[in-house]
Formats: C-alpha cells, structure tokens, sequence
C-alpha cells in the first residue's frame, strides 16, 4: 500500500528533476499567425502592467516573501506579476478544505499531487485547463512544458489542469550524464559517528550496538539529551522513515510474481521493525519522535541532537548549515544504512514524471490570461535561469563564458539559508516550476555542506514512478485504500511501541486480518493494472 505516498513527506525544498524536451511542432496563435518552438518568449506579445496574484502554497513552513528579494524584484519587474503569497498557518488540509468549501481559492493554488483535493478542485469546475489558457492566450505553453509531463497530467477529458515541479522521467535517470540523485539517505552526525569507531550501521546487530554506543558516549548534546534515532514526522498512514525509506534501504520490491508485493510484512522489514521496538523498549527511541512536527525536529537538527535518521537531506539542508557555520565536525554525514541479509544496494527512488507539487490557476483569478503568461515564463529557459541562478551582476558573474556565482553569495548560501533567500532568493528560493535537468547546464561546483550528502545518493538512485498510481478521486477503491492506509498508520506506531514480542507480533496480526476484511488483496489486484499501464506509459515494457 502506501504506493501514492511516495513523495507525500515535504521534500520541501526538493532539489530533483524533470526535463524539458520541448516542442510540439507548430501551434498557431488565433491570429493565425503561428509560434515555432524556437520562437522566444520575447516572440509572444505579453502584458506588462502591473498584476497582482494570490498564490496559496499548500505548506505551512514555506515562509519566503515576495518582492523583498532581488531574484522576485527581477521576475515582477520583467513579468509586471506581483505575488502575495498565502499559507496555512496550522492544519493544511484543514485550510484548504475551507478554502474548497467555500468557493474562495485563490488565483494559484500549489499542493502536492497526491492530495485528494486536486481531483475535487478538477471535478467540481473550480480551475482552469492550462491547455484552455494557452491556445486563448499563450500558446508558448507548448514549447516550454515538457511532453511526457503534459501527457501524464491530461485527464480523460482531455485537458491538463495543473502542472508539476520537479518531474523526473525514465529517460533522465537512465542519462547518467544527468546525475540524478535521490533525496533519502542515511544520515549520521560525523563527530560522534567518527567517535565511536564509524562502525557498520547496514546490519541488525551493527545499527543496534552504533546507537547504543553513541547514546552512552554522548549522553547530551549541549546540555540537551541526545536523540539517538530521528525520523520525519507520523501522520495518520505511518512514517516515511520506519517505512517506505527503510523498505528502500533494505531493497524490498515492489512486485514480485507477476502482482504488487505486500512490502508492509517483508519478512526482512519486520525483522528491523523488531529491531526499532527492542530500542523502544530500552529507551533508545526517544517519545520525541513520536509527537514531534517539522518544526520541532528542524530546531533539533540545527542543534545537532540526532545521532542518526533516515531522512530527506534536502529537508535539512538549512539546518546542515547552520551546523556547519557553528562547526564542520557537527554535521550529518550520509552513510550506508540498513541493508538486507545479501547486502544488496540500497534502491532509492528519484522524483518521478509525477514531481512534487502542480501548480493551478483559479478561475476565481480575475486575470487568466497573465496567469499563463507568468507561468510561461517561470518554465521557461529564461525564467529557470532566473529562479536558479538569479541576476547577472549581483548573484553571478559570467567568467570565461561561463556563468559562476559569486563567491559571497556561494558563503551566505552555505551559511544562512533564510538570509540569503531574504536578500537573493534565488537557488530555487521559490520552486514551484522547478527544473533541474534543464538547470544543470548553470549548475555550480557543489563544495558546501550538502554536497556529500546528494552525491552519495547518486549510485543507488533508482526510478520507481510506474508505482506511483492512484485510483479515481471518489472511487470504492480510493475509500478503501485511504482506510487501509490509515489502519496501516496506526499499527505502525503499536508495533513500534510494543512492550513485548508477544505484542508486537498480535498488533501485526490484527492488521492483517482488518486489511483482508477491507479488500486488500482484491484491491492490489486491480492496482496492479494501473501498474502495467503506467509501464506502458512511460516505456517501461
């Protein structure tokens, strides 16, 4: 199960792919007058007064401004778009919920494209179809999206009504050139790690002796216990870290025998789930990860209070700064991590063509025809460069025809993320449309923090997106899959917490007999259909 939930947790300032392969042949304006793919952005009359767009993003800790930075000063001062961003101040479901109910989203909505709500907004008329937009007023759309992307985000109407950031295909993965990594590692903090001997952590016994060893050497960390295991928050269908990122680690397959495999009860998962709780029970896993949201665990992470985590490094990169500037001993390593019995590679997914969030237009927008045109522009190579890179002059310089960042802008980003996005805002500060293949052809020298973190995900990155289906919004089978999701959820916190084997094993066993009742094994049945045409799909067969 749990297949849509792939990139369900922040990623946050995900730092993936997609690429753009351009072109649909001619498209012709209703001037008659036609665009080729060659054509510029300059090549489409556009409106340059003055417009301001509300744009919700669907994420609670997305907290940069716009129009104080240069990177967003530039693109308004080039698109004639201002933008007022709006965000949820608790509950994200629960204020776009509202928002939804009472017909007032506004003119863009961001959120992740496994949210329920995007075939609600589709349903009930609330958005446009970006298709529509383009051919009435910007046809430049086709030269600048991607084709697969496009192709993937059609519904069976027809139309395409919000497109993605960070889609990754097939193609790109298999291009080595592209150096696509993933965003789940092992992390563990380099000082104590290297203290305690850098023992091997891809066994049972190794992980089980390493934290215990770290948690007796380093009791506190500043006069604040140590944190001996960290994982990403629990939500009501589980925990990335203790599932999913921890099936990856340990290679669990996806299907097996010509039908999805039940990843849930591995025997091999379930030995190191046995594993965590024996830690539980002994003190080793700590109540903090239980109850603790971003907000806390990044505060924990900048203090360095975790020895290690299965994470996303992308989603502590600020952090990993911050550690860095106090002192580059304290900070998170990425090291192999669990690995199962053969000692296979880890197989870690990239983004896939689905990406990260879809952006969509309102037609609550009062402006539609600027909406695209912003939108246009920001998919762009132009506007790519501008998210990317920033402004020639103030971010970077062009050096021997090269473009290369300067060198105070490079050490305030390494150094303070939230200054430099205050005072630049570029390096993907605002990532909605984000394109990596298409940026790396800018991409600097990696030599800060971070940078051992992504390429040493790079030899066990793998592309998992024909997994990534999902049954239609409203259908039987989306019900009974989001109940077993949340059965799952429960019962991964019971088994985590079990005070003795005995219990452990009769939590496991109830969620297996619930999960039979509620049509598992029928319902994996019919997903592994929409398995096979995603195969096809994207030319997996």
């Amino acid at each position: 199960m749990k297949l849509t939930k792939l990139l369900k947790t922040n990623l946050i300032s995900v730092l993936l792919v997609s690429l753009v392969l351009g072109g649909c042949g001619e498209v012709h304006q209703e001037n008659g007058e036609t665009l080729k793919p060659t054509d510029t952005p300059e090549a489409v009359a556009t409106d340059k007064d003055p417009v301001t767009f509300d744009w919700y993003i669907n994420y609670s800790w997305f907290n940069t401004k716009w129009g104080q930075n240069a990177v967003s000063k530039a693109i308004t001062e080039k698109t004639g778009v201002n933008i007022n961003f709006i965000t949820p101040q608790g509950n994200e479901e629960e204020k776009l919920n509202a928002l939804i109910a009472s017909g007032s989203l506004p003119d863009l909505i961001t959120l992740g494209w496994w949210e329920p709500q995007v075939n609600e907004i589709i349903q009930k008329d609330m958005v446009y179809a970006l298709n529509e937009l383009a051919d009435k007023y910007d046809p430049y759309f086709w030269t600048v999206t991607d084709d697969q992307a496009v192709s993937w985000y059609t519904q069976d109407d027809g139309n395409i009504y919000g497109y993605p950031c960070s889609s990754v295909t097939p193609d790109d993965v298999i291009n080595t050139d592209n150096n696509i990594g993933s965003n789940q590692t092992f992390l563990v903090r380099k000082d104590i790690y290297e203290a305690i001997g850098s023992p091997d952590m891809t066994t049972i016994e190794g992980f089980e002796n390493a934290v215990k060893k770290a948690a007796e050497e380093f009791p506190t960390i500043d006069g604040k216990p140590l944190i001996p295991i960290g994982a990403h928050y629990f939500d009501d269908i589980g925990n990335v870290s203790f599932d999913q990122y921890l099936q990856n680690f340990l290679a669990v397959p996806y299907e097996k025998d010509g039908k999805l495999y039940d990843r849930d009860t591995d025997p091999e998962y379930l030995e190191w789930l046995k594993m965590f709780n024996r830690l539980s029970r002994e003190g080793y896993l700590s109540t903090d990860v239980f109850i603790d949201q971003r907000t806390q665990m990044e505060e924990k992470i900048a203090q360095g209070r975790y020895f290690c985590m299965l994470y996303q490094y992308t989603d502590m990169s600020a952090q990993q700064k911050t550690l860095y500037s106090k002192d580059p001993d304290s900070i998170y390593i990425a090291v192999d991590g669990p690995k199962n019995e053969n000692g296979d590679d880890h197989v870690l997914p990239t983004n896939t063509v689905n990406g990260w969030t879809i952006t969509m237009v309102s037609k609550n927008c009062q402006n539609p025809d600027r909406a695209i045109e912003f939108i246009d522009y920001l998919i762009s190579e132009e506007g790519q460069k501008m998210v990317y890179l920033g402004i020639e002059g103030v971010t970077y310089d062009v050096i021997d025809g090269k473009e290369v960042v300067r060198p105070d802008v490079l050490d305030l980003l390494n150094t303070d993320r939230a200054a430099y996005d205050e005072l630049y805002g570029a390096d993907d500060a605002y990532w909605m449309f984000q394109d990596n293949v298409m940026q790396q052809k800018w991409r600097q020298k990696n030599e800060g923090p971070t940078a051992q973190l992504e390429e040493w995900t790079y030899k066990y990155s793998a592309y998992t997106g024909q997994y990534d289906v999902s049954f239609p919004a409203g259908s039987d089978e989306e019900y009974t899959e989001e109940a077993i999701d949340r059965l799952w959820g429960s019962t991964l916190k019971e088994l985590l917490l079990a005070e003795s084997d005995d219990e452990f094993n009769a939590a496991l066993a109830k969620f297996k007999l619930k999960r039979d009742a509620l049509g598992y094994r029928e319902l994996m049945e019919k997903k592994y259909r929409y398995v096979i045409e995603a195969k096809e799909k994207l030319g997996l067969y």
